[in-house]
């Protein structure tokens, strides 16, 4: 990814909650943090479990859990944990600037409350407030099959300027591993985000 400079840096909103697929939301952030990059992050309960499950989370923090797993961040990168009950926190304002926030994953329930301008914790806070200041915000569900109602909910979303996009990775460029996979869907909420990356290939061919 291409530095940015500390006046200019890019405050990005992740949240992760109660849907299987801890895998992006972790892989997002270490990506983020490979950069000078402000990243505020809201973990549910549910999203704290299953990363317990799914990636044996078992820290106080990211941050530890990053350090633990030897995964190195940018000098110039901060990673801001809020909790999900805090409605006081600076992203659940409009009148916090911010380029973006990324829901990796994201749950029905998430997508339900987002939907239905519901607002009873941080997550669906946030959400209400891209929605309404007309900021970028990205779902990424990692559900199926899909209901009517799942359905409804995101074409809801999508018209009211969300974008929808599904932890359904692409095979045409021959991935090797689960973690070819992962970073295929990654590297799209990247380029939905604005930010220049290399963690996965772009197609120019057959022949390439």
């Amino acid at each position: 990814m291409d530095d940015l400079d500390a006046k200019n840096r890019k405050k990005i909103v992740v949240a992760m909650c109660g849907a299987s697929g801890a895998v992006y939301g972790i892989r997002l952030i270490r990506a983020l943090m490979a950069v000078p990059v402000e990243v505020y992050l809201v973990i549910s309960a549910a999203g704290r479990a299953i990363l317990a499950h799914e990636a044996g989370f078992a820290h106080k923090s990211m941050v530890d859990f990053l350090k633990d797993h030897s995964m190195a961040c940018h000098a110039g990168a901060t990673l801001v944990e809020l909790d999900p009950d805090d409605g006081f926190a600076s992203i659940a304002s409009g009148s916090f600037r911010h380029q973006g926030m990324v829901i990796a994953p994201c749950s029905m329930n998430t997508m339900a409350a987002a939907a239905a301008g519901i607002t009873d914790n941080l997550i669906h806070r946030a959400a209400d407030v891209c929605l309404k200041e007309g900021r970028p915000l990205i779902l990424v569900p990692r559900e199926t099959p899909l209901s009517v109602i799942h359905l409804q909910n995101m074409l809801r979303l999508a018209r009211a300027g969300a974008v929808i996009l599904p932890s359904s990775p692409g095979f045409y460029m021959n991935p090797r591993t689960i973690e070819d996979l992962v970073d295929g869907v990654v590297a799209r909420i990247l380029d939905r985000l604005g930010f220049h990356h290399d963690i996965a290939p772009r197609w120019s061919g057959p022949e390439a």
